[in-house]
């Protein structure tokens, strides 16, 4: 875990759902065991609702994110210095925690 994921693993820490740790060759956040965010190659990949990620492409904050053509639906990656990151990291969180509905 690199220093920019440090705030964001401490936000998560009174979550009782959510755990933090390494994820195949990733680092990552999880909710009731579902991936939410995790570090790539030094990007910040979390999942959202597909409009709320073709909004962050659009704006030119993010790049779809998919290692395996149309294996890993609603995923976008992000480059830069983190600022955004613990925003989109709770909007993430609520969008695979089975209690959002």
């Amino acid at each position: 875990m690199g220093p920019r994921w440090a705030p964001l693993v401490a936000a998560f820490a009174a979550d009782r759902r959510v755990t933090a740790g390494k994820l195949m060759s990733s680092f990552g956040l999880k909710v009731n065991g579902k991936i939410f965010a995790m570090c790539v190659r030094g990007d910040f990949v979390c999942k959202l609702p597909n409009a709320r990620g073709e909004k962050l492409v659009a704006a030119g904050l993010g790049r779809p994110f998919e290692p395996r053509p149309g294996r890993m639906k609603e995923w976008v990656a992000l480059s830069g210095s983190g600022e955004q990151w613990l925003g989109l990291a709770r909007e993430a969180c609520r969008f695979v925690s089975p209690s959002r509905k």
